[in-house]
C-alpha cells in the first residue's frame, strides 16, 4: 500500500488549502484502510477529558478536538458510574468516526468489554495486562502509564502492551499525589524506544504539557504527547489542538528517518513491536 500513496499523502494528518488559504484537516482513503495498529503508530496527539457534565457540551467539544488533530481520546473522570462512562464513550465514539481517531477507555477492561472498546489504558495499579487482554477484542490495544525507567523497561517486555506513557513530565493538578518525573524520561525512553524504529512500542510523554513547554518535550526525544488541560481549558479546543498538532507534525517532518517510519507503519507487512 505504501507504494501508492506520497509520504505527505500518507500522514494520518494531511492539510488541504481551501476557504482561501484557511488549513483544514483530512483523513483521506489512505487512513480509511489502516488498522489499528498503523493508527496507534501515526498518532501524535492524545488527549484525556472528562465527560464535561458541568459544561453539557462533550459532543461538541471532542469534534472540535479531533477536527483540530487529536488522534485518541480517553474519557477519564474518577467516581463515574458505569452507565455515564459508557454513555460518554457513546459519544466519543461518535465523534471520533468521522475522523478515524481512538476512543480508550481508562482503567476498566470490564468497562472495555462491555464497549468493545479499540483501546484501553492501564496505570500501574490496575493489574496484569494479560488479565486485562482477555477482556478486549482481538486487535484492540493496550496501554500503560510508567514513571519510572523499570516501569518503562516492563512496559516495553511485556507483550501484551501495545504503547506506553511516560510521565507526569510537569506537575499537574489531575495527578497531584505523582512527583513530576522531568525531562530525563522522556530522554530515557527516547533512547529505549527510538521513535523512528518501527520495532519500538510507540510511547507519549504525558503530564502539565502544554504550548509553553511542548518544544523542551520534543527536544527530549518525544514526537507523541498526551495532554488535557492544554484543550479542555482551552477557550478554543480546536485552535489549542490545532496548535500543538502542528508543533508534533512538524516535529516528524524535521527527522528525515520518520518519513521512513511512516511508510513502514502503513505497511501491512510491518511486524508489531516486540
Amino acid at each position: 500500500m505504501s507504494g501508492l500513496v506520497s509520504a505527505e499523502t500518507a500522514e494520518i494528518r494531511g492539510t488541504v488549502r481551501r476557504n482561501g488559504g484557511s488549513d483544514h484537516h483530512y483523513r483521506g482513503l489512505v487512513t480509511a484502510l489502516m488498522g489499528l495498529e498503523a493508527r496507534l503508530r501515526l498518532a501524535r496527539l492524545y488527549l484525556c477529558t472528562d465527560a464535561r457534565e458541568q459544561q453539557g457540551d462533550l459532543m461538541s467539544f471532542l469534534q472540535a478536538a479531533f477536527a483540530g488533530g487529536v488522534d485518541i481520546v480517553q474519557i477519564r473522570q474518577k467516581d463515574m458510574k458505569p452507565e455515564a462512562e459508557l454513555e460518554a464513550l457513546e459519544i466519543a465514539r461518535q465523534a471520533a468516526t468521522p475522523y478515524q481517531a481512538i476512543v480508550c477507555v481508562n482503567d476498566s477492561a470490564e468497562l472495555a468489554g462491555h464497549f468493545q472498546a479499540d483501546m484501553l489504558h492501564l496505570g500501574q495499579t490496575d493489574g496484569p495486562s494479560a488479565k486485562a487482554r482477555r477482556y478486549l477484542h482481538q486487535w484492540a490495544l493496550l496501554g500503560r502509564s510508567t514513571h519510572a525507567p523499570r516501569q518503562t523497561d516492563k512496559a516495553i517486555k511485556d507483550s501484551n502492551i501495545d504503547y506506553f506513557c511516560v510521565g507526569p513530565v510537569y506537575a499537574t493538578s489531575t495527578k497531584p499525589d505523582y512527583e513530576p518525573v522531568g525531562l530525563d524520561l522522556v530522554r530515557y525512553a527516547a533512547r529505549k524506544a527510538p521513535v523512528a524504529s518501527i520495532t519500538s512500542k510507540p510511547w507519549f510523554a504525558i503530564g502539565g504539557i502544554s504550548m509553553d513547554n511542548i518544544d523542551d518535550v520534543i527536544g527530549a526525544g518525544a514526537r507523541r504527547v498526551c495532554v488535557v488541560r492544554a484543550i479542555t481549558k482551552a477557550s478554543d479546543p480546536q485552535q489549542a489542538a490545532d496548535r500543538l498538532s502542528r508543533k508534533l507534525r512538524a516535529a516528524w517532518k524535521a527527522d528525515p528517518a520518520m518519513e521512513q517510519y511512516v511508510f513502514q507503519a502503513l505497511s501491512p507487512d510491518s511486524s508489531r513491536s516486540g
